[in-house]
Order: C-alpha cells, then sequence, then structure tokens
C-alpha cells in the first residue's frame, strides 16, 4: 500500500501555465492609519472648583475649595502658594481622584475627571511631601510594583531608564532602608514617573531637605519639564517659587469682613474678595492703606479705580442707588 501511494504520488506532476495565465497576487489594500490626538494647550483646565466637607459631629461644614478657576499651560513649571488649610491638598487630592469635589470642572490633559476618571488619572503623577517607602524593597522592586498597579506591559516599563534619570541607577538593587534621604525623596518621584504622566505634581519637595539636596531637587525638575512634562510645584518657598516657576497663583480665602486694624480707611466689602475704597486723590496717599492691608495679612492681587461721575454722587447723597 506504501509503495503504491509513493508510485501514484511520483506520477502526478504539476502543471505548467503561460506567465500571463498564472493567477496575480492581490494588491495589498490600503491601510487606514489614525491621525495622532492634538496635544491639549492647558494641562490642567479648573472651572468653578468648589469643594465643601460635611460637618461631622461638633465640626461645622468647611469649605475647602470655593469656585476656583484655573488654567495650567502645557510644558509649564506652575507654582501653587498658599498657607496652611487654604486648600492646596484639596486640589491635588481631587486631581489624583482621592477626593470627590462638591461642584464644578477639573479637566486634566483633555479629560474630564467625571466622564474619564481612569484616563485622567494615569495622566498625572503625584509626589507626596511624605516618604512613603517600604524599607524592604529595591527602588527596582518598587518601581515594578507601581508599574504594575497602573497596568504598564512589562514590555512598556521604563524603570531602568528613569531610575538612571533620576541618580539612582547604582542603588537599583538596594535596599531602601539603605538610601539617604534625598535618594528616598528621588525614589518618590521615580515612582510617580513609572506610567509616564504628562502631568506631574510635586507636593513641598524640598521641604525640611539641606541646601545640597535642594539644589539636586531643583536641577532634576528641570529636566523632567525639559523633556516635556507640565510641573505643578506647591512650596512655601517663595524664593523656589521665583527660581523655578514660569507662573505662580496663591490660593488665599477671600475676604468677607473687613479687618479691625483697616477700619480707619472706611473700607467696605464690594464682594468676596474685594474691597472697595473711596478716595479724593489729590487728598489721599495711598501708600500706607497698602502697608497697613499686608500688616493684616491680606494679599494683594489687583487694584483698579473708577473716576466717580455726578450722577453717582447725586444717586449716593439721595440714598436712591440701588432703588426702581
Amino acid at each position: 500500500m506504501a509503495a503504491a501511494q509513493s508510485m501514484h504520488s511520483s506520477s502526478i506532476a504539476p502543471p505548467t501555465l503561460p506567465p500571463d495565465a498564472r493567477p496575480k497576487r492581490p494588491a495589498p489594500l490600503p491601510v487606514a492609519v489614525a491621525a495622532a490626538e492634538p496635544l491639549p494647550d492647558l494641562a490642567v483646565e479648573l472651572r468653578g472648583l468648589t469643594k465643601v466637607y460635611d460637618s461631622a459631629g461638633r465640626m461645622p461644614a468647611k469649605t475647602a475649595l470655593d469656585r476656583i478657576d484655573l488654567a495650567i499651560p502645557r510644558g509649564a513649571i506652575f507654582g501653587l502658594l498658599g498657607p496652611n488649610g487654604a486648600g492646596k491638598s484639596t486640589l491635588i487630592n481631587i486631581l489624583a481622584g482621592l477626593v470627590i469635589k462638591t461642584a464644578g470642572k477639573a479637566i486634566v490633559w483633555g479629560i474630564d475627571i467625571d466622564a474619564d476618571a481612569r484616563q485622567a488619572r494615569a495622566a498625572i503623577g503625584v509626589v507626596p511631601q511624605e516618604l512613603n517607602v517600604d524599607a524592604f524593597f529595591t527602588p527596582r522592586e518598587m518601581m515594578e510594583l507601581q508599574a504594575g498597579l497602573y497596568g504598564v506591559p512589562k514590555a512598556e516599563r521604563r524603570t531602568d531608564e528613569i531610575l538612571g534619570m533620576l541618580g539612582l541607577a547604582e542603588k537599583a538593587d538596594a535596599y531602601a532602608r539603605t538610601l539617604s534621604g534625598g535618594m528616598r525623596r528621588r525614589l518618590m518621584v521615580a515612582k510617580a514617573m513609572v506610567h509616564s504622566p504628562p502631568v506631574l505634581v510635586l507636593d513641598e519637595p524640598t521641604a525640611g531637605v539641606d541646601v545640597e539636596l535642594r539644589q539636586q531637587l531643583w536641577a532634576q525638575m528641570r529636566a523632567l519639564n525639559a523633556a516635556g512634562t507640565t510641573i505643578l510645584l506647591t512650596t512655601h518657598y517663595l524664593d523656589e517659587a521665583e527660581t523655578l516657576c514660569d507662573r505662580i497663583v496663591s490660593l488665599v480665602e477671600p475676604v468677607t469682613t473687613v479687618p479691625p486694624a483697616l477700619s480707619r480707611w472706611r473700607l467696605a466689602v464690594a464682594a468676596p474678595g474685594r474691597l472697595l475704597f473711596r478716595y479724593g486723590p489729590s487728598r489721599t496717599i495711598l501708600g500706607p492703606l497698602f502697608t497697613d492691608m499686608q500688616a493684616a495679612g491680606l494679599t494683594i492681587r489687583d487694584v483698579s479705580t473708577e473716576e466717580t461721575d455726578l450722577e453717582d454722587i447725586f444717586l449716593r447723597l439721595t440714598g436712591t442707588r440701588g432703588k426702581p
């Protein structure tokens, strides 16, 4: 049976076709290539962002953020200043998805945090002020764990690249407990960069560090920004903000009452955060007023003047302003 099959198979010869009769290979179909989405002009955009913490027990409700409007351009180093309790941490936690806002809109890298919370969180990396590293993990192990939590495929992980960029390549396999304070700070930045976020938030990264480490962290922030990362920096050091930041905004509680120290100036509250002062230009020097305002703890953001006309004076004297 086998021999017969062999003989049968050898007797069949493939047909020979003339060149013009051979089937032609079909032409490749055109492949549709999706155009890359344009980068957003604003890395972070806030519109009327409000956060009110509900009352708990004897603690009354507290407004942490009140209708905040903010625009952070792509590629900037943006400084966020403000005293303790001004709402800086609340704002950061809302962007990171850790706190639920009460009202308003928050957009990270063109993504509304309400419409697509997962993608919005993937577009931001947060470096907290506290050093939360596991003493029994190596930097490489912590980076791999963090990348896994973000769902970064192993083939796309940049562990060695990021550690090298931040000067931690030689300590990649050393236990975190052996790292100096400065190295741990840099490791926190590395962990926030594992998923290649276009926006990086640094919450007081140089608090309590020495001068040399501070300069190192400044250099690394500039390098990250030069590579295309938008940085939002919170700090209490005005010289740091002045040195690093392209733009600066200060979160301050709006004025709703006139401080007693300014009573002699007869100021009025025109709106939350706005004081009205009526004066005669030829009889009043404004320098002492500004000095007293600063001494009272007020921050002057803008000054505008408006000349009173005769109609305004008449309405004020007759008491008919605002009446129908």
